[in-house]
């Protein structure tokens, strides 16, 4: 038996569908996902694991002119995984413009990094056919782009195919070259996944302006027989935003939280007594010394 191993960079602007994909092709729930811009900050892995092949996926930040030390951090995230990947997956949302910056950057990719450039169009689901037609023409039409596919992650539209053409491109080794043990399907810690999905809630609930300037800060996670006990701190950036977090008398935070607790019950499989509090840390996004207290590394500024 052959063995396929890599790791497939998965970029594209804010909104593209880089998330969802992740999820749809590991299986599970890897990522968070919402309308909002920059809702990833982090690398996140999503692991597939088959009986002769892994695939880790890297979700990356959109890719975005950075305005504080926050987006430098999640750009450096981006080369990051460009450099380290065996495949790049461009993403664009088909429900956009294809706009000449964005053609230039999937030509500067490639010029970068010679491994295989795949350019999906994401959420074809929600275009008309000529439309699609006229933009993967205009994708075909760029030389340093290997492969073009449609797809729709949300109703899994062409995902076996983009399986299929990125084990294409990944060497065939005659040793088991696995990097992950087969039960992982995330490189994440659950006190991670357990932060992110109260922060995707939160992306949910609120308004727009607002959840750009919010962290999520797990302060405890205390497992007991029968319920796991967490307690959390939503993080904003102006008090103003705080008391619109809270909402009034706590409507806005308690709707947060019952939407958390849901996921992260199944999660754990398990009660889950959630309790969540609102701190402000003014300008947070641009300290260095809160940007490492909340897991942005320092050194990756």
């Amino acid at each position: 038996m052959n063995y396929k191993c890599g790791y497939i960079a998965i970029l594209g602007k804010p909104n593209a569908g880089k998330s969802t994909l992740v999820n749809c092709m590991v299986g599970e729930k890897v990522a968070i996902v919402s309308s909002k811009p920059q809702t990833t900050r982090n690398n996140i892995l999503g692991i597939l694991t088959k009986s002769n092949y892994q695939l880790i996926f890297v979700d990356t930040p959109g890719i975005h002119k950075s305005k504080n030390a926050l987006d430098k951090f999640m750009m450096k995230n981006v080369r990051s995984a460009i450099g380290g990947a065996s495949v790049n997956i461009y993403l664009i949302d088909s429900t956009k413009e294809i706009t000449g910056e964005e053609i230039d950057y999937v030509k500067n990719l490639k010029q970068k990094n010679e491994v295989p450039l795949i350019v999906c169009l994401s959420k074809t689901d929600l275009v008309k056919k000529q439309e699609l037609l006229i933009k993967l023409s205009q994708i075909a039409n760029i030389n340093e782009v290997d492969e073009v596919v449609p797809i729709s992650s949300y109703k899994a539209y062409n995902t076996n195919e983009l399986l299929e053409i990125i084990l294409k491109y990944l060497p065939n080794e005659k040793e088991k070259n696995f990097i992950y043990d087969n039960d992982y399907y995330t490189d994440k810690s659950i006190n991670f996944i357990v932060a992110e999905t109260i922060r995707e809630k939160a992306l949910l609930c609120l308004e727009q302006e607002i959840p750009h300037g919010i962290n999520v800060n797990i302060v405890s996670f205390i497992e007991k027989p029968n319920i796991t006990v967490i307690e959390a701190d939503i993080v904003c950036e102006r008090e103003s935003h705080k008391s619109i977090i809270i909402g009034k008398r706590g409507k806005k935070l308690k709707e947060i939280g019952e939407k958390a607790r849901i996921d992260i019950e199944k999660l754990l499989d398990k009660k889950v007594l959630l309790k969540l509090f609102v701190k402000t840390k003014k300008n947070w996004r641009d300290s260095e010394n809160y940007l490492k207290e909340f897991g942005y590394k320092k050194e990756n500024l």
